[in-house]
């Protein structure tokens, strides 16, 4: 079975999120001098987005500099975004971004913090995920 890494905002939405998934997870730190989580085991990410109104700076810088570590990227098995439909065509679109560059599904979007539905569908999604992946 695999495991979790999140990265989070100050809003603090992706956060939320994994709290209620009651998953074990490693958050990778807003704060640029905290040190990067070394991941050597298969994971899937989770991340919100942060976009202008075309598309662009989707992915967190931090979750750029982790995944900018050839092993960290080379664990990553699947991706799973946030994001407020508001940004319409942009909803959750890091997730498509980090998917396309490093060559993983991407599994699931959710918008904000998530909804019952979204936390079921995770929890689940993840437990089929992880048996085809062994």
């Amino acid at each position: 079975m695999g495991t979790l890494v999140y990265f989070s905002s100050a809003s603090g939405n992706t956060h939320r999120f994994i709290d209620k998934l009651k998953t074990p997870a490693v958050r990778i730190p807003r704060n640029k001098t905290e040190a990067l989580p070394i991941i050597r085991q298969p994971y899937v990410l989770v991340l919100p987005t942060y976009s202008d109104g075309e598309g662009r700076g989707a992915v967190p810088g931090q979750v750029i500099r982790f995944l900018n570590d050839a092993a960290n990227r080379s664990f990553l098995k699947g991706v799973i975004a946030s994001g407020n439909r508001n940004f319409g065509p942009f909803f959750a679109y890091a997730g498509d971004v980090v998917s396309k560059k490093c060559g993983v599904p991407l599994l699931y979007r959710f918008e904000l913090a998530g909804t019952d539905t979204d936390l079921y569908r995770v929890q689940h999604g993840m437990t089929e995920f992880w048996k085809r992946q062994s």
